[in-house]
């Protein structure tokens, strides 16, 4: 079971797991397993999710009722509820009190590609614990669980997310753990691997990511990191991987134009050519 430290003072809700595997996002909440701090046992506690059960349920049918279910582009083995002109995503911001941008409902290059390496490589993944870190729709997470992974938490901040993730994790078949909460705030968790799409698209984002990141990497973690060479990449710090062609985040004709690429994170000691986009 994946594991967080305790020894921070904002706590980070947890679903609880069900004997089928989990639970819905934001529905019951416990304590986290037991974690050593400073040589003792220390629990945490989690209080009430910010999202009540009958909006969270009313969430979940909406994307059922208006996201319908389609292969993802590049990564047709995964099935997501995907948004389209006509899915009225406004309508919930009107109900959901801590609705931000909808980026969940979309595909992004960064998160195409890291599945798709995954899903080309498993032995990446085969029987380790592994972090979707800012999950989105989940796809980067359920990608890891097809591929042989032992166990996959995914992480957002977005309350829409973690319906999201349970409803595609349900439509592929396989059971991914979400965590509503920033967890780039608390010591990183117990995990073999960090998994990181999109999250390099703002100055300060990117910061806060690559100071996390530099935790998992002092932890032994390793770290993979899917992006379209945005402009806040820590370049200095990445090993490139591979490149796929595929769509990015509101820019669909991008298709087989520029490609998504997969990194691997590097110790800051470590001699890494910076790494510059393909022509």
């Amino acid at each position: 079971m994946i594991r967080f430290c305790a020894h921070h003072s904002r706590s980070v809700p947890l679903p609880a797991r069900s004997r089928k595997g989990w639970r819905r996002a934001g529905r019951s909440l416990r304590s986290l397993p037991k974690a050593k701090n400073n040589g003792k046992e220390a629990t945490h506690q989690f209080g009430e999710a910010a999202i009540d059960a009958s909006v969270s349920a009313w969430v979940e049918r909406f994307i059922q009722e208006n996201l319908p279910i389609s292969p993802v582009p590049s990564v047709p083995e995964i099935l997501l509820h995907r948004a389209g002109p006509w899915s009225g995503l406004s309508r919930l911001a009107e109900r959901v009190e801590d609705f931000g941008a909808p980026y969940w409902a979309y595909d992004w290059g960064g998160g195409l590609a890291l599945a798709r390496h995954i899903l080309d490589n498993p032995e990446i993944v085969v029987g380790r614990r592994v972090l979707d870190l800012g999950a989105g729709s989940g796809i980067v997470g359920i990608a890891a669980m097809k591929a042989g992974a032992r166990e996959v938490v995914a992480a957002d901040t977005d309350p829409c997310a973690m319906a999201a993730i349970d409803l595609n994790a349900a439509v592929n078949g396989i059971p991914i753990v979400p965590i509503r909460g920033d967890l780039t705030v608390v010591p990183p968790p117990t995990v073999d691997l960090v998994l990181v799409g999109d999250l390099f698209y703002d100055h300060d984002l990117a910061e806060r990511v690559t100071s996390f990141l530099n935790q998992c990497l002092e932890a032994n973690i390793s770290i993979l990191i899917g992006d379209p060479w945005r402009a806040f990449l820590p370049r200095t710090r990445l090993q490139l991987l591979a490149e796929y062609p595929g769509p990015d985040f509101g820019d669909i004709s991008r298709v087989g134009q520029r490609k998504n690429a997969v990194f691997s994170f590097e110790p800051a000691c470590r001699q890494v050519h910076p790494c510059r986009a393909s022509e």
